[in-house]
């Protein structure tokens, strides 16, 4: 059987790097700024501008943008999304992100492992509950699912918000399996 070598995602983007319009430079420079590094789902994405304007505009919209959810709870259910799915860049990146908006070196280590043996509030647990089954069986969510999430204070449009950060890891999840997307190292130190 003929061996092949491994070929990733950033393996065949990083030429186009130097190559990106002014805005996409811009944005970069950002990242580097605020973080240290541009993040490796950048620069997989830098092949195609289009998508990565589209992929950058959304990720910002849905958790850094206006929202009831705090980027934290916004994390919390990016990292049980990103275990459920088993999907190593973002259990990586956002377990980061945990570390660093919590100040807790260990909830992301919860979260991605067992979120069910974490010491969380009633509120939390639903929310972090509903986004699990929402991944993993989505097809069984039913009112009752919501309305527990009514019952511990979300209101509808924090509903929505849920809905959106689980729909937004379980796609962007498959990307990054799919083309086996690598994390920055830099994420692993992190928040610790």
């Amino acid at each position: 059987m003929e061996k092949h070598e491994k070929i990733h995602a950033l393996d065949i983007n990083e030429n186009k790097i130097d190559s990106l319009d002014e805005d996409l430079n811009k944005y970069f420079n950002i990242c580097i700024e605020k973080i240290g590094f541009i993040p490796n789902v950048l620069r997989s994405y830098s092949w195609n501008q289009k998508k990565l304007r589209t992929f950058a505009k959304f990720y910002n919209e849905i958790m850094l943008g206006e929202s009831k959810l705090s980027i934290l709870e916004r994390e919390m259910i990016a990292l049980v999304v990103s275990s459920s799915n088993n999907c190593y860049y973002c259990q990586v990146a956002h377990g980061a992100a945990v570390r660093t908006n919590s100040k807790d070196s260990i909830l992301s280590e919860i979260l991605s492992m067992n979120y069910k043996s974490g010491n969380f509030s009633q509120r939390h647990y639903a929310m972090l509950e509903f986004s699990y089954k929402l991944s993993i069986t989505p097809d069984l969510i039913k009112e009752d699912d919501r309305e527990l999430l009514r019952n511990n204070g979300f209101s509808d449009e924090e509903i929505w918000d849920i809905c959106e950060v689980v729909g937004f890891f379980n796609m962007t999840n498959r990307i990054a399996s799919g083309i086996e997307m690598v994390p920055n190292e830099e994420y692993h130190f992190q928040g610790r």
